[in-house]
């Protein structure tokens, strides 16, 4: 059986926590493996954790979600926070929330109890599970580290070693933040998102003058 491409990536940052508490690497993601199966987990928890965070790489703003014929809005399946958009002030009587009927999660108004909505599509801010493959390298190298944070506590137990993971993962982070303030142009006017209208001091305005 060939390996995929996310597969692969995968493999190499299993690889990369199992070298980090000085196991041999593998060649599959093999789950009969328990240092495998340790590693593997691990890090898709530890992916889902910091992608929850939210950021400029997985979260969208004013997303447009149809409306079914049953008047019901279902919500994808890699949803991690979803909320209505804020640039819609016609939401203001309303809070949108996710809430699963029989295993399907639906877009629910907690403020009016009930999971119909009127209209074509509603608009919300969104945050989703992105696939390994397709997380920028900063917080791929990131999530690797605090998941080998966490596995050399669960198989090693050495507290020198958990001192050095630690901080290698605290200067990964770092590193990650960077990528995003980068990514992000953010700024304390607060603009919607998309909108910044703020040109910063250009010093060669002043040499041109």
């Amino acid at each position: 059986m060939s390996t995929t491409t996310g597969e692969a990536i995968e493999l190499k940052a299993v690889n990369g926590i199992l070298a980090s508490v000085g196991q041999a690497p593998v060649t599959t993601l093999d789950q009969t493996n328990p240092d495998v199966a340790i590693c593997y987990q691990t890090l898709l928890d530890v992916s889902r954790q910091v992608q929850a965070e939210g950021w400029t790489f997985n979260t969208e703003y004013n997303l447009p979600l149809n409306i079914n014929t049953n008047k019901t809005v279902t919500i994808p399946n890699n949803t991690l926070q979803i909320s209505l958009a804020t640039s819609h002030p016609e939401y203001g009587d309303k809070d949108g929330v996710r809430r699963s009927q029989q295993g399907v999660p639906y877009l629910y108004d907690r403020v009016g109890h009930t999971f119909n909505w009127s209209g074509t599509n509603v608009y919300v801010d969104i945050v989703s599970l992105i696939e390994w493959a397709d997380l920028p390298l900063p917080f791929q190298a990131y999530v690797t580290a605090r998941a080998s944070t966490i596995v050399s506590q669960r198989l090693i137990s050495d507290p020198t070693l958990y001192q050095m993971l630690t901080q290698q993962e605290a200067y990964l982070r770092a590193e990650a933040m960077e990528y995003e303030c980068s990514q992000g142009k953010h700024t304390f006017f607060g603009h919607p998102p998309g909108q910044n209208y703020y040109t910063p001091y250009q010093p060669f305005h002043a040499l041109y003058r």
